[in-house]
């Protein structure tokens, strides 16, 4: 495996930083998390965007324009001769010394890239359906920590994470300070129920995926609300489903012990997991091995 580090394609036993790093010591950076498919990156150009709007809020500088970033992704795909997978793509802070001041921190930042594969869920679950729980912990309130910045900071995510694994579960939902739906730990959430595909608007990360789903949803007239929505509305609705770059699209048939509809992956959710599956093999930036 070949690691992109700062300009660089190194072996991964050589792609190391510094403990004195403010990514490592503070979670102080940014990251996106973006696929491939059939030698095609998808959703790059969005991806970059998302990744330089943090870094911009952050006031990090990655010495790199958006296109050097891109045309490192894809160098780091075509070193590792993949066609289908998962690109970690990382700024950090870069070195600096034990105190929280970012204007310490004397070293450029660190620009890593990671080429690999990537499965979330067992593959029988995109079939059958997968239950999750609501967990107790909730999300950081959006004046504390915005949701928008995709930052190495994943503390909130990880303890809700750790819930949902004691309990055996594989995700869970997360909600707002007000009680309302946030996100998964990971993914985003997705209601159907006559003829409304429904979201999380506020307090959550606009995800690359989900953002496909929407248009692939409005493009099958299918309408779309982006809004407060209640775990009730979740229990009643007819279809559920998550979505997330690593995710994908995966059917919820079950929450908080409540089934969802049919107790099954609905129509639409099948139809509009058909249609992403479609989209990605065309749209995207394409490289070859």
């Amino acid at each position: 495996m070949k690691i992109y580090l700062n300009g660089k394609l190194v072996d991964k036993a050589d792609a190391k930083v510094s403990v004195f790093d403010h990514g490592f010591l503070y979670g102080d950076g940014a990251f996106e998390g973006i696929r491939s498919y059939g030698s095609r990156v998808f959703r790059l150009k969005e991806h970059i965007d998302r990744l330089y709007e943090t870094t911009h809020t952050l006031m990090i500088n990655s010495g790199l324009t958006k296109k050097q970033m891109s045309d490192a992704v894809v160098l780091t795909l075509k070193a590792n001769k993949i066609k289908d997978g998962y690109i970690r793509l990382i700024v950090s802070r870069g070195d600096g010394d034990l105190g929280l001041d970012p204007r310490k921190c004397y070293g450029k930042p660190n620009v890593i890239i990671i080429a690999d594969k990537i499965s979330l869920y067992p593959a029988e679950l995109y079939q059958k359906g997968m239950e999750i729980i609501t967990v107790p912990t909730v999300k950081n309130h959006p004046n504390a920590l915005n949701p928008q910045l995709k930052s190495l900071n994943y503390l909130n995510n990880i303890l809700a994470k750790i819930e949902a694994s004691h309990c055996g579960y594989n995700e869970a939902i997360m909600l707002e300070s007000n009680g309302y739906i946030g996100e998964c730990t990971g993914d985003n959430v997705f209601i159907y129920k006559d003829g409304v595909l429904s979201t999380p608007h506020l307090g959550r990360l606009k995800g690359i995926t989900a953002g496909a789903i929407l248009e692939l949803a409005l493009k099958m007239k299918i309408k779309v609300f982006e809004g407060y929505i209640t775990r009730h509305e979740v229990y009643n609705a007819q279809e559920c489903f998550l979505t997330g770059t690593g995710a994908e699209l995966i059917p919820i048939v079950k929450v908080d012990g409540r089934a969802i509809g049919e107790g099954k992956p609905g129509v639409v959710t099948k139809k509009l997991l058909n249609a992403f599956y479609k989209q990605v093999k065309k749209d995207g930036v394409k490289y070859d091995l």
